[in-house]
């Protein structure tokens, strides 16, 4: 459920995200502003292309599951905790 719930959050801010952009680039100004709008849209994309491959809540470094607090804190993160500190 939870994850659901985070993939249309995520649907959604993909979305904002795609219009800001747009809307930035439109103007041709706030540089800066266009290379976060980026970044962030990409980690979107790379969190909805890991929920598609059901690898999503999964640390790439050891395997673990990532727990729900985390995943809720950080949406796009692709460490458990304790791999983060390493």
């Amino acid at each position: 459920m939870i994850i659901e719930q985070l993939k249309n959050s995520l649907i959604a801010k993909q979305e904002e995200l795609a219009n800001r952009l747009t809307e930035i680039e439109n103007d041709g100004t706030l540089e800066e502003i266009h290379q976060q709008t980026l970044e962030e849209l990409q980690k979107i994309k790379q969190t909805l292309a890991m929920l598609q491959i059901e690898q999503y809540g999964v640390c790439i470094i050891c395997g673990k599951n990532i727990s729900q607090e985390r995943l809720a804190a950080l949406p796009s993160t692709k460490t458990c905790f304790d791999c983060s500190e390493d």
